[in-house]
């Protein structure tokens, strides 16, 4: 079913591992996966062509590899294999709730997961299906907010929809200052000058070169998906305006 009152009919989602973990603060979590697993059939349900992209924050983040001793790449590398096994979870808690899904991958794995390529990422948007593409960019040193900037871009996408725990852009950090103010609309260059913490730099900077807006929500609220693709007001814009 599709409706004419769509504002977005093809979106990037951008889910963080953490937000799939469970209460304590490690691993994945069931009943989060379920939840999310509704929001995306709701939104689907209404004609929206779906790419989700998701990080391995929960299971393992190349950075804090460092600390352990381990080389970079080495860590970047390990962290898309996370994020590959968010991908599988995300496809099992999807395909449960009756849609059909694919996971592409930037690493080869083949056995589990296509290889990303753009074409067959495309074609599966057109035949309806929801697309998780893990593994970043394949490349170690870029982040998977930047990862799903260039996914966004290559799968024309109309809108990047970050996914936080709070409901949108501070002028500081909401869950330790009780003072932090929520801004509505912000423009990229404002992002990128006053150094929040949205998306790091080269996600930001992307994503305004191409004009492709972004809106940061909170994932916990439910309906946000649905409601900021019919055009409500939800969490906070940001555009070159």
């Amino acid at each position: 079913m599709q409706s004419q009152s769509l504002r977005y009919r093809r979106v990037l989602l951008k889910l963080s591992g953490e937000a799939l973990k469970g209460t304590d603060g490690r691993g994945l979590c069931p009943a989060v996966l379920a939840e999310l697993a509704e929001e995306v059939a709701q939104t689907h349900a209404l004609g929206v062509e779906l790419a989700l992209v998701v990080g391995g924050g929960n299971i393992f983040r190349g950075a804090d590899g460092l600390a352990a001793g381990i080389e970079r790449v080495t860590g970047d590398h390990m962290g898309m294999l996370a994020t590959l096994i968010n991908a599988l979870a995300l496809q099992s808690a999807l395909e449960r709730r009756g849609l059909e899904t694919r996971v592409l991958s930037a690493l080869e794995i083949r056995q589990v997961a296509e290889p990303f390529l753009l074409r067959r990422a495309m074609r599966h948007l057109e035949k309806g299906r929801v697309i998780i593409l893990a593994a970043g960019t394949g490349n170690p040193y870029f982040t998977t907010d930047s990862a799903a900037a260039l996914r966004a871009m290559e799968i024309k996408a109309e809108v990047l929809l970050k996914a936080t725990r709070v409901d949108g852009i501070y002028d500081a950090d909401p869950e330790t200052d009780p003072q932090a103010r929520f801004i509505e609309r912000i423009r990229y260059l404002e992002i990128l000058d006053r150094g929040l913490k949205v998306m790091d730099s080269t996600a930001i900077s992307l994503c305004m070169d191409h004009g492709l807006p972004i809106v940061v929500f909170n994932v916990g609220r439910r309906g946000s998906v649905r409601r900021i693709c019919l055009g409500e007001p939800v969490g906070t814009a940001v555009s070159a305006e």
